[in-house]
């Protein structure tokens, strides 16, 4: 893991949160949700973290900063391709993987972060994505894999059809790429779809088309990709427990 960078998404306002503090600042237990997706960062042995910053970026940047980590901003809100992309003066000459999380995601442990480094090494993957297993997979991302296991697609609820619905294999949002292949796909990424933005996982999808190998790493507690999008959400994760 020692050549191992980490990028995590943190530029979001998280309008549900009905607050004017950014979502990542919540406190979970007394802590910013930041601090323990660094924490586990570091546990597992990430050697360099880049966290992309946005609504009222500077309070973000003196939380994580203590932590060694370094910051870009993200000016404009225009999607998770988007923010990656912001990181690429950083990190263009990185040899290592490069791995993205999400910054409101605070019961991810450092050994699911080993897995799915280890994941991607044992596959000869250009990118995999961290996946769990849900009882009620509405409203994510389906994952269909292969024969051989990699992944096929990643088919959003609004595409799905009856078969795709079924998958209770979900995407995460959190990922593992080899650096050039990362930053030459971002630069194929467009806007043109209902949101306007440039989707991360569209690059999963450009390198499935150039025949490159994309894998997945099922986490065996779900709960550890859950995500803080409400009050209620952050209510619900409270009671959970933190494997750090």
């Amino acid at each position: 893991m020692q050549n191992v960078a980490c990028v995590i998404l943190a530029a979001g306002k998280g309008k549900r949160m009905k607050s004017d503090l950014p979502k990542v600042l919540h406190l979970l237990d007394g802590k910013p949700l930041v601090e323990y997706v660094l924490a586990s960062c570091k546990k597992a042995g990430v050697a360099r973290t880049v966290v992309v910053v946005g609504f009222k970026g500077d309070l973000v940047t003196e939380v994580v900063k203590p932590h060694g980590a370094e910051t870009v901003i993200q000016q404009q809100q225009l999607g998770t391709g988007h923010a990656v992309a912001q990181t690429e003066p950083l990190l263009k000459n990185h040899t290592g993987e490069i791995l993205v999380m999400n910054g409101d995601v605070p019961l991810i442990s450092p050994r699911s972060i080993e897995s799915l480094v280890e994941e991607h090494r044992r596959r000869g993957a250009v990118a995999t994505v961290l996946t769990a297993e849900l009882d009620d997979p509405t409203g994510y991302g389906r994952i269909v894999r292969t024969s051989g296991g990699l992944v096929e697609s990643i088919v959003e609820e609004a595409d799905a059809d009856i078969k795709i619905k079924a998958i209770r294999e979900i995407n995460s949002g959190m990922f593992c790429f080899d650096p050039g292949y990362l930053f030459t796909a971002l630069h194929r990424v467009d806007n043109e779809n209902q949101q306007g933005e440039y989707y991360l996982t569209d690059v999963l999808r450009i390198l499935r088309h150039d025949n490159h190998p994309v894998a997945a790493q099922k986490i065996n507690d779900a709960n550890e990709v859950l995500g803080v999008n409400s009050p209620e959400q952050l209510k619900l994760i409270a009671g959970l427990p933190v494997k750090h």
